[in-house]
């Protein structure tokens, strides 16, 4: 067993042997070129032409003449040319600093391509708006035919943008255009995507072996072990500020190539640590502000799912490392995960926990039972006993998570060879399921106000937050509901306003409000009835009609004579009894 999950260190000193072969402070023939600058402070490096000036301190690494180092972003380093089908990666690297990786553009690079990635204009080097996604920054530089890829972590990415804002074009640039492929990304991805929902969500009804390793293998490696090996899951890092690994295989193509051929993935995400460890990037002590940056790290892990095509139905797994628990981390570390679980629900995932049987998950099941915390669907622990299997033993009573929530990480860090490809994992053993993630709600929201205002982009307040929680219930993500009109809300509500034949210009007025506050089932009342169905009645028909309508979930004569009023003026029959001629009408936002 490894209840620390501190071996991963030592693996960082070890792995550096094989990184320094390729480390150089001076001028080097080939390619790629590294040299000190006159102020000692910086150093430059160039790789086809694309030049940019680096901390002094930093690791270069020459992957022409390295071909099979490690990608890690644990320490600062840049890697420059090609990387290897095969890496020396250790299992798992926890933790991040700053790197960057400048790759030559080809078929396999331009794969890696999303609509995040920035591209620089003719004749220049840098892309000054370039944006981050799950703290990394990919800009496309056609002039030196290369593809930058910068992790960061949020107190580097000043350093990172420094160092890509220094880029500039040298006498050996040769333009090399993306793939046309690429181009057309956004039709590429929705093809991978579809083919994906056909395999199912990730890692959907298994029981069996599995491993997880630090990146993603190469397609020949997966073929050749999924010839020979035990194994039919693979574990990989698809998102977090803290993932060590770069991932150069990771693609839309890759997954969809993986779940083509049977192999069940169950993604994971490497975020924030609890405030009681040695970490450089942890979440806060404060309860309420952890929650909130577990909500930040479900959304970017959500993002980063879509654009593999991992869809919705997907368990996506939370990495926190172990820790020595006290009551004020337990908290934070809970909150967290509740953030986490709440954010993924929204959209539809499932929400998975990995760490230490000793402490994390130990501690995640001390709580089980307590509403204060919005309980995880699967747990996913490190026990290395050597025993294939999902038994908890002392840590986890064996009625917890028991209908197929759980997989165990039973043996660390070895080397296993099939078909001619090494790779260091993690050994794993799975029983999990589909299971099925709550229904979005709008559970300490308010929704009840005597006039619904127009809103829209720019407004912020009560209004927008009950706009937000209802557009997420009906399946259009806005976010978080932060009561704030931002972009994504108005894209979702277009989408909403779209799928509801009415004009989709993103502002909700009264048609809209009608729509969204009337959605749900759709049982004929009238007067008398109560409940849950006639409170929606009375919001929608308050946006309707433009007047108040008490509600109180009672159908009373108020009630009754706003349904008159409205079937009159929709051109209904007139009855005071809501059907579904009624409700197809409110629905509808008429």
């Amino acid at each position: 067993m490894s209840s620390s999950r501190t071996p991963w260190r030592t693996r960082a000193a070890t792995a550096a042997l094989a990184v320094l072969a390729g480390i150089g402070a001076s001028a080097v023939p080939g390619p790629a070129l590294a040299a000190a600058s006159s102020e000692n402070t910086r150093q430059a490096v160039s790789y086809h032409g694309y030049r940019i000036e680096v901390p002094a301190d930093w690791q270069v690494v020459d992957l022409t003449e390295n071909p099979r180092a490690c990608l890690r972003f644990d320490r600062p380093a840049v890697y420059i040319g090609e990387p290897a089908d095969q890496n020396d990666c250790p299992a798992r690297v926890v933790g991040r600093t700053a790197g960057i990786v400048v790759e030559p553009i080809t078929a396999r690079s331009a794969g890696q391509v999303t609509a995040a990635t920035a591209r620089t204009q003719r004749g220049e080097a840098t892309a000054p708006a370039a944006a981050s996604s799950n703290d990394t920054i990919r800009v496309a530089v056609e002039d030196a035919g290369v593809l930058v890829t910068a992790a960061h972590t949020p107190a580097t990415e000043s350093l990172v943008r420094g160092v890509l804002g220094s880029a500039e074009l040298t006498a050996g640039a040769r333009r090399t255009e993306l793939p046309r492929v690429s181009e057309q990304s956004a039709a590429a991805q929705q093809s991978a995507t579809a083919s994906l929902a056909a395999a199912g969500p990730q890692p959907g009804s298994y029981l069996g072996k599995g491993f997880d390793a630090c990146t993603a293998p190469s397609q020949t490696a997966m073929n050749a072990w999924q010839a020979s090996s035990p194994y039919s899951a693979v574990g990989v890092y698809i998102s977090g500020s803290f993932r060590g690994c770069a991932q150069p295989n990771l693609t839309a193509s890759w997954v969809t190539s993986q779940t083509g051929n049977g192999w069940r993935l169950f993604p994971i995400d490497v975020g924030r640590q609890a405030p009681c460890t040695s970490f450089s990037l942890k979440m806060s002590a404060d309860p309420a502000t952890a929650k909130s940056q577990g909500v930040t790290a479900a959304a970017g892990a959500i993002s980063a799912a879509s654009s593999l095509g991992i869809p919705a139905g997907s368990a996506i797994y939370s990495d926190i490392e172990a820790y020595t628990s006290t009551t004020s981390c337990k908290a934070a570390v809970l909150s967290y995960l509740s953030g986490w679980t709440e954010r993924l629900h929204g959209s539809g995932y499932l929400s998975g926990y990995y760490s230490s049987a000793a402490s994390g998950i130990k501690d995640a099941a001390s709580e089980y039972n307590n509403s204060a915390y919005t309980r995880v669907d699967h747990i996913f622990y490190a026990w290395w006993n050597g025993a294939a299997d999902t038994n908890t033993g002392t840590y986890v009573p064996a009625t917890y998570w028991s209908n197929h929530q759980r997989i165990h990480q039973y043996v660390g860090e070895v080397t296993e060879s099939y078909g001619g490809y090494s790779i260091n994992i993690d050994r794993d053993y799975l029983d999990v399921g589909t299971g099925t993630p709550p229904a979005p709600t709008c559970t300490g929201v308010n929704l009840d106000f005597t006039v619904y205002s127009t809103v829209q982009s720019g407004s912020t307040g009560d209004q927008v937050k009950a706009v937000q929680c209802l557009l997420k219930a009906a399946g259009y993500d806005p976010g978080a509901p932060d009561g704030d009109f931002g972009p994504a809300t108005t894209t979702a509500t277009r989408n909403f306003q779209t799928s509801r034949g009415l004009t989709a210009d993103g502002v909700v007025g009264p048609k809209t409000w009608t729509a969204l506050l009337s959605r749900g089932s759709a049982p004929t009342i009238q007067k008398g009835s109560t409940g849950e169905a006639v409170t929606r009645l009375q919001r929608a028909l308050t946006a309707a009609l433009g007047r108040t309508v008490a509600i109180d979930g009672v159908f009373g004569p108020g009630t009754e004579q706003g349904v008159r009023d409205y079937q009159s003026s929709r051109g209904l029959g007139v009855d005071g009894v809501v059907g579904p001629a009624t409700w197809g009408a409110l629905q509808s936002g008429k």
